[in-house]
This record gives C-alpha cells, sequence and structure tokens, in this order.
C-alpha cells in the first residue's frame, strides 16, 4: 500500500482554506472527467478517481483531520491497521463485526484503512449523540459434558472493539491517536464467565448483555452473542436430545442373551441382552439421553451391540464349533 499525497493530488498547500481545496477539486474534475477525454478514457478515469478520493478526505474536516495527524507515523498505523485486517478475514466464519466503513470504497486501500470508517462532514458539523454499540458474535466450543451439566464456564475470548482512547476517530486532541494507531479500533481479550444452559444444541445462541461492542457519546453498549459450536466426543454421537453409542458385546451375549455395563452420561447402568440378538442391533435407554433445553426431562440414549468374534481358539473350543456348525446344519437340511 502506498501514501496518497492528497495536497499534491490537488495541486494545494497543507493550509490551503476549504474554498481553495473546494476549488481546485473543481477545476480538476472538469479537467479529467472521463466524458471530456475521449481519446483516454482509461487515465482520465483512474485520474478522475484520485481527484475524488482527494476530495473525499480534505474537503471533509473532520477526514483532513486525521489526515493531517497521520503525519510521518502512516506506516505503523497502516501496519496496525492491516494486524486487525488479517484478523477480521481469519475469523470471518466466527465473527461479524460491523463498525461503519468495513466495505470497500470504491477509492484506494490507503483511503478503506483511514478513512472508509470516518463521518461524513455534515456530521462534523454537530455535537456527539449517544450511539448504541454493536452487537458481535462469535462461536463457543463446548463438550458434550458442559451442555450436559449446564453450569458456568469461563472463556477468554479475543474481540475487536472500538478504541476507547479516541471513540473510534483515530485522532486525539489533533494528534494521531497513541492508542489504535489511527485505525479507530482495537484488539481486546476479555474474560467472561458464561452460564451454559443444559441441553443447549449445535448453532444455538448464548445473549451476553452488554459485553458486545461499546456505546459511544454515553450510548449503551452492545450485546455479545456466542453461537454453541459442540467438540466430536469419542464416545457419543448427539442428534437432537438423543446419545447413540457402540457398545463391543461377545458373540455369547448376542446368542444366550445376558447383563451388560453400558457407559452413560450419568455413570454406567446394567442393560439386558435379550437372547438371540442381532448384530448392530439398537437398545433404547428411556431418559439416559441430554436434558431438554426447554425443560420437561432428557432424551433416550440408543446402544449399538457390535458383536465380538472369538479369536485364537484352542482345540477343543474349534471342536464344539464344528459341533454346533453340524447341528445347525443338520437342522436346515
Amino acid at each position: 500500500m502506498n501514501y496518497k499525497d492528497y495536497y499534491a493530488l490537488l495541486g494545494v498547500p497543507k493550509n490551503a482554506p476549504e474554498k481553495d481545496v473546494k476549488s481546485a477539486y473543481r477545476r480538476l474534475a472538469r479537467k479529467w472527467h472521463p466524458d471530456a477525454n475521449p481519446d483516454n478514457p482509461k487515465q482520465a478515469e483512474e485520474k478522475f478517481k484520485e481527484i475524488s478520493e482527494a476530495y473525499e478526505v480534505l474537503g471533509d474536516p473532520e477526514k483532513r483531520k486525521k489526515y493531517d495527524a497521520l503525519g510521518m507515523n502512516w506506516q505503523q498505523a497502516a501496519h496496525q491497521a492491516e494486524q486487525q485486517r488479517r484478523y477480521r478475514t481469519q475469523q470471518h466464519d466466527t465473527f461479524n463485526f460491523d463498525f461503519g466503513g468495513a466495505a470497500p470504497s470504491g477509492f484506494s486501500d490507503f483511503f478503506d484503512i483511514f478513512f472508509s470508517g470516518v463521518g461524513r462532514r455534515q456530521a462534523a458539523a454537530h455535537p456527539p449523540f449517544a450511539k448504541r454499540g454493536q452487537d458481535l458474535e462469535t462461536t463457543i466450543e463446548l463438550t458434550l459434558r458442559d451442555v450436559y451439566d449446564g453450569g458456568k464456564k469461563s472463556v477468554s475470548l479475543q474481540l475487536e472493539d472500538v478504541c476507547p482512547k479516541c471513540s473510534g476517530t483515530g485522532t486525539d486532541g489533533g494528534r494521531l491517536c497513541a492508542v489504535c494507531k489511527g485505525t479507530g479500533h482495537q484488539l481486546v481479550t476479555k474474560k467472561f464467565e458464561v452460564s451454559i444452559p443444559k441441553g443447549i444444541g449445535e448453532g444455538q445462541r448464548i445473549r451476553l448483555a452488554g459485553q458486545g461492542g461499546s456505546g459511544t457519546g454515553g450510548g449503551t453498549n452492545g450485546d455479545l452473542f456466542l453461537i454453541v459450536k459442540l467438540v466430536d466426543d469419542e464416545t457419543y454421537k448427539r442428534k437432537g436430545d438423543d446419545l447413540y453409542v457402540d457398545l463391543p458385546v461377545s458373540l455369547f451375549d448376542l446368542v444366550l442373551g445376558g447383563e451388560v455395563k453400558v457407559p452413560t452420561m450419568a455413570g454406567q447402568v446394567a442393560m439386558t441382552i435379550p437372547e438371540g440378538t442381532q448384530n448392530n442391533r439398537l437398545l433404547r435407554l428411556t431418559g439416559k439421553g441430554m436434558p431438554k433445553v426447554k425443560g420437561g426431562g432428557n432424551g433416550d440414549q440408543y446402544v449399538r451391540l457390535i458383536g465380538q468374534l472369538p479369536t485364537s481358539l484352542n482345540e477343543k473350543e474349534k471342536k464344539l464349533f464344528r459341533e454346533l456348525a453340524s447341528l445347525r446344519n443338520g437342522k436346515r437340511s
């Protein structure tokens, strides 16, 4: 990204009054308007855009004040702004920010970084007014145990907020803001005590009132919304309020029936396998699933029985299996 010398583009000195800036812009705009340059429209269009960008900044008292404050520190400020831009890009699936001016302006990168969020000239003519802070969104990773138990959980999140020193203007006392380096925003790490509702599901939101973007001019803060992302569990699969678990059982338990221990979120329970149960059959444990987020008990847990064939048979065991096979074949014949 290159520095833009807006004064040089308009051909006016740094102390030029506003009327001279406007006059220079109008003269150059007429000269470089694409309609007035049919022989080289592309060059004229680029020149016209540069002139318009320069006047957008120098013709606006608030933007001009910030531009003059950049001075020799513009590269440092641009570096910090680029770090914030990368952060937003990396987190685009996680965070949703809107500080006004996030969208590209059609001007240069230099303009978008430093001036797309600065208020327009009519706003500068009026005193600050109370404005509510922006609502923010981010994901919160929870385990199945977190969701089953519910309750309090401490989390640390990195958020982007309006700079508290300059209130988002990028300048402080006529100088470039020392905290945000002119970007108007600041990355901060905040710790929260979050109440996890029992049974909350993937994609559902937890609202933290007043923990979003800072308000300006005495306005209230926005809210922070945490979108639940469930971490895969090694034992259970969740479908709605129900849980599914695979349970290895012996071939003899499937054939002869028996009692086995089954893991549940509330601890192990005994389950009876009926005689002659087929491999991969699902058995239900009523009320052993996830808590229902709106109350009314729990879902169910389904247990898939995975038969385990015996290995490393000795000769006596092999003989017994052969006898069993002969008996079965005899019945079929």
